[in-house]
């Protein structure tokens, strides 16, 4: 017997959530198919849980816009359902003299972002905000924040499941195939079953990609290549040195290993980049070695020793290792042909930032 319902979303992480969430409170009878035993446990419970404001990605980029609009909406909506989080702000700083003019580039690209709020502070105006760091000059970016995260996807849960909408756990799909405007999804839990939408949409993060090979009718050419990068986070033992987060100029395929807080006030050092061909979350104790000198660069009172492994997360990429970094993708009827589908690729950060931009996006290409 199949079963019938106007929407699917596969992935209950964030972005999954947020997507869904959308789409019911729209009036869609929505659900969510989630391969594991609980909501976000792929990307969304391994990161920096920061709250970006849309500084570095390149203008006009859905990166970019999606970041500074989904950075207003998370604020909000935290304010308004009392989700735990702190608006702290960051300082991008400048090691060395010569990197001091790389900062008037990198608040030219946020303003040409919309992030408009982001300031120059003098090495004298660093130390009085910091005085354990050393820098020849910053940028203040008093949006940037840190959030819960998993309190805000208990929260999206709850509007999806409020509006009617549910999630089902422990469901993976196996297969899916177009007909007659509508995709007809193979689904494996206990049970086996079928079930037919009219809209479905592939927010499967690092998983997207093998989804996506297993829907027949969909071309191939389409779906682009998947790398991973892996990015490494080192617990600092002690009191925190600094109140605001601490990120050096970006570097390839990353934003350098820059110093975070969270709501704790612990201090968690990463991530860096390590390029990998499996989904391995393990710890090298050994990298370590490699951040000391990096974190010293801005905090030299970084004593040895006081680094110790605390987890990893890996970034789906859409492009490999020297190569030029890549945009989301949202594909649509557009992009591959097929009506009622979407199919997100590469949302890395700021995709936690950007998921509820992310879900009305989505929602409006569907129904409007």
């Amino acid at each position: 017997m199949v079963e019938s319902v106007e929407c699917i979303v596969i992935g209950a992480g964030v972005i999954g959530l947020a997507v869904a969430r959308e789409m019911a409170l729209k009036g869609i009878e929505t659900i969510v198919v989630e391969s594991q035993s609980q909501i976000g446990t792929g990307i969304s419970s391994r990161n920096s849980e920061v709250i970006h404001a849309g500084i570095y990605y390149p203008p006009n980029s859905l990166k970019g816009k999606l970041c500074v609009q989904g950075n207003k909406l998370l604020y909000e909506y935290c304010q308004q359902r009392n989700i735990n989080h702190k608006r702290c702000g960051k300082l991008i700083v400048a090691t060395s003299e010569s990197q001091l003019q790389k900062l008037p580039e990198i608040q030219k690209n946020a303003k040409a972002n919309k992030a408009l709020d982001l300031e120059f502070i003098s090495k004298q105006q660093a130390a009085k905000l910091e005085p354990e760091l050393a820098c020849y000059g910053a940028l203040f970016s008093p949006s940037t924040g840190i959030i819960d995260s998993h309190a805000l996807m208990l929260n999206l849960q709850g509007d999806l499941e409020h509006a009617g909408g549910v999630v089902a756990l422990g469901s993976k799909v196996h297969s899916g195939e177009f007909a007659k405007n509508t995709m007809l999804l193979t689904i494996g839990g206990d049970q086996e079953v079928q079930i037919r939408a009219k809209y479905v949409i592939n927010c499967a993060g690092l998983h997207a990609q093998s989804i996506a090979r297993q829907f027949q009718g969909l071309p191939q050419s389409t779906i682009p290549e998947i790398h991973y990068a892996k990015g490494n986070y080192y617990a600092l033992s002690g009191s925190s040195p600094f109140k605001h987060l601490i990120y050096p100029i970006p570097e390839e395929a990353g934003l350098g290993v820059h110093s975070t807080l969270d709501l704790g006030n612990s201090v968690r050092f990463g991530p860096d980049v390590e390029w990998v061909n499996e989904l391995n979350y393990s710890v090298n104790p050994a990298r370590a070695n490699d951040f000391y000198g990096q974190i010293r660069k801005y905090w030299s009172n970084l004593k040895d020793g006081s680094l110790t492994p605390s987890y990893a997360g890996i970034r789906p990429k859409l492009h490999a290792q020297g190569h030029r970094a890549k945009d989301f993708m949202i594909q649509t009827e557009v992009e591959h042909g097929v009506k009622g589908l979407v199919n997100l690729y590469g949302i890395e950060s700021p995709g936690l930032t950007a998921s509820m931009a992310i879900g009305a996006m989505v929602a409006k290409f569907l129904l409007f």
